[in-house]
């Protein structure tokens, strides 16, 4: 049995379909992700899983528990921790986690048991009796976390968890994450992040338009991108004409991002040489030059044209 599956899943705003008969099973003790940009659907359809939305067709079970037919049985499953601050300022993050747990109907003894090993575990003590108006954004999130945790749910569901964060902070709560897993809790993740998808999933679900448009383990994804390899050049002086310049000798996927360009190409040895030509005699400065592997990034720019952060 699955820890989550979704069968169909269509759901409509008006005109706008922004989920499209989406299918995929996620398995016990994985992590899975949903990459894609912003808009992609990630949110409207993990609001569907949880049972917050209902979808205008198809069908969502957890722990094989169907969400819209056994909606309490199905939530007292889950752990859901929404991209909106889910913490109250004005109470300390102790009063925080009674709160929600007097929501699950936890009693007193649960509460502090279950509330002490959370709180550890996840680096809090020193900040517990805080007012969260007090909290930085790493310890928001971690709080977040842990209020979602304390009915101990075998399922847990995190859209856009480490959005706002520092990259210190983030890999903080990747580790988090990853300790999760061993003990058994199911991760379901939305993120727009290439490199922690990459970083944490067993498998990756890219998303677009509503609509899985590849999914396999981070591996296969990247394997399946081909045969190309990825020229990466940082320059000192980006002009907004650079695509423009090297669509004179490139036929391919080029990724732009501020300094960096990423270009694919079949025979970097033969295509090298003749993008550094052109650059110079464009004037672009050249800072450096790297042949690398492809990213998720790059695959997603392979099947839509674009890339993550358009």
């Amino acid at each position: 049995m699955s820890a989550i599956s979704v069968s169909g899943v269509t759901k409509r705003f008006k005109d706008v379909i922004a989920v499209s008969n989406v299918s995929f099973d996620v398995k016990k003790g994985e992590i899975f992700s949903l990459l894609g940009p912003n808009g992609a659907g990630k949110t409207t359809l993990l609001k569907i899983i949880c049972g917050i939305l209902p979808p205008d067709s198809g069908e969502v079970k957890v722990l094989g528990i169907n969400v819209f037919e056994n909606p309490f049985e199905a939530k007292r499953r889950i752990g859901y921790v929404p991209q909106e601050n889910i913490v109250y300022d004005r109470l300390s993050g102790w009063e925080n986690i009674l709160f929600y747990a007097s929501l699950y109907g936890l009693s007193s003894a649960q509460v502090k048991e279950r509330a002490k090993e959370i709180v550890e575990r996840l680096g809090l003590e020193s900040r517990i009796k805080k007012h969260v108006k007090t909290y930085s954004g790493g310890l928001r999130k971690r709080l977040s976390l842990a209020v979602s945790l304390i009915h101990n749910p075998e399922v847990l569901i995190l859209d856009e968890p480490t959005v706002g964060l520092d990259p210190s902070a983030r890999r903080e709560f990747w580790k988090i994450i990853e300790d999760l897993r061993r003990d058994g809790i199911t991760v379901l993740m939305a993120t727009h992040y290439m490199e922690e998808a990459d970083a944490l999933s067993d498998r990756v679900a890219i998303i677009n338009e509503g609509k899985i448009i590849a999914l396999g383990s981070p591996t296969e994804l990247k394997k399946a991108f081909g045969k190309l390899t990825v020229i990466e050049i940082l320059i000192a002086n980006p002009k907004p004409d650079i695509e423009q310049i090297l669509r004179e000798i490139i036929e391919g996927p080029i990724l732009i991002k501020n300094s960096e360009i990423r270009i694919h190409v079949k025979d970097y040895e033969s295509s090298l040489p003749k993008i550094v030509e052109v650059l110079l005699r464009n004037g672009i400065r050249i800072v450096q030059i790297s042949i690398t592997e492809p990213t998720l990034e790059d695959v997603f720019l392979k099947l839509t044209g674009r890339g993550l952060g358009e």
